[in-house]
């Protein structure tokens, strides 16, 4: 919880520092929590003249490597996740490392 707090702390303080550099937000909000409120009842589509042009890099590439797995395997893996109250993907991760530990010791 704590940790949380610390980011939602420093999220507000990045955007305090944004604002006070004079990059208003379209919806003219002093909060995230504003801003949230603000687009749960606005559409962009009347604010397209408000906005500027951005640029920045996007890295795309993942982190994450794909395997198949058979329709089979896939629902009990499923079924001893959500068992453990584990994602399938975290699951299998730590089903690969054990593995990959006793292999290693061996």
């Amino acid at each position: 919880m704590v940790f949380l707090l610390q980011g939602l702390q420093r999220l507000q303080s990045n955007y305090d520092y944004n604002v006070r550099r004079h990059k208003r937000p379209v919806s003219e909000a002093a909060s995230y929590r504003e801003i949230g409120e603000f687009w749960d009842t606005h559409d962009l589509a009347g604010l397209w003249d408000k906005t500027k042009t951005a640029s920045f890099a996007v890295d795309i590439e993942s982190e994450a490597t794909y395997y198949a797995i058979n329709k089979m395997l896939s629902d009990k893996i499923q079924s001893v996740a959500q068992k453990r109250g584990v994602t399938a993907d975290t699951l299998i991760n730590l089903w690969v490392q054990e593995k990959l530990q006793k292999l290693k010791a061996s």
